[in-house]
């Protein structure tokens, strides 16, 4: 197994200002909770790094993304919005929340239609060993990498394009 690209995006720079830079024509960017937006920001970047033809259907890739910390940002806002005396929180803080949303989120711009995977785990070091295992016969090979999210200034992502 060999990486074959390579990108580390890590504090600095707010995300949308990234977006506008690097990508612009993705509307649903937007609707995205923080950790999509960081995968899928790096996700961009490391596609444009590999080269080649994007957006055309592909079975043979997979998504394997992982991260210590989930949508704990979103999770602690929407909990933040019940209140005892009104009891309903808001569904707006719920749209585009869970985890795994960002690898179907760059699984649907790519076009792939290879296996999509998010992770929760304690250490980054645990994930090679899950995304060998997803290289088959059938993944000739993996989108995969850690991803973390505190706000909109202060994230990490270390994704790989990763071959058998």
């Amino acid at each position: 197994m060999q990486s074959i690209a390579h990108v580390i995006l890590t504090n600095g720079e707010p995300l949308a200002d990234l977006y506008r830079k690097h990508v612009g024509d993705y509307p649903k960017f937007y609707k995205m909770d923080l950790l999509s937006r960081v995968g899928f920001i790096a996700s961009e970047l490391l596609l444009q790094q590999e080269g080649g033809e994007r957006f055309v259907a592909r079975g043979d890739r997979a998504i394997v993304l992982a991260g210590k910390s989930g949508c704990i940002v979103n999770d602690r806002a929407y909990e933040a919005t019940i209140q005892p005396e009104n009891f309903f929180p808001s569904p707006s803080l719920f749209v585009y929340t869970l985890p795994n949303v960002v690898t179907g989120e760059i699984a649907i711009r790519n076009k792939y239609a290879g296996e999509t995977m998010y992770y929760a785990l304690q250490d980054e070091k645990e994930l090679l060993p899950l995304i060998e295992c997803t290289l088959s016969d059938k993944t000739t090979s993996v989108l995969g990498g850690w991803i973390e999210a505190e706000d909109e200034e202060r994230y990490y992502a270390n994704l790989h394009i990763w071959k058998r």
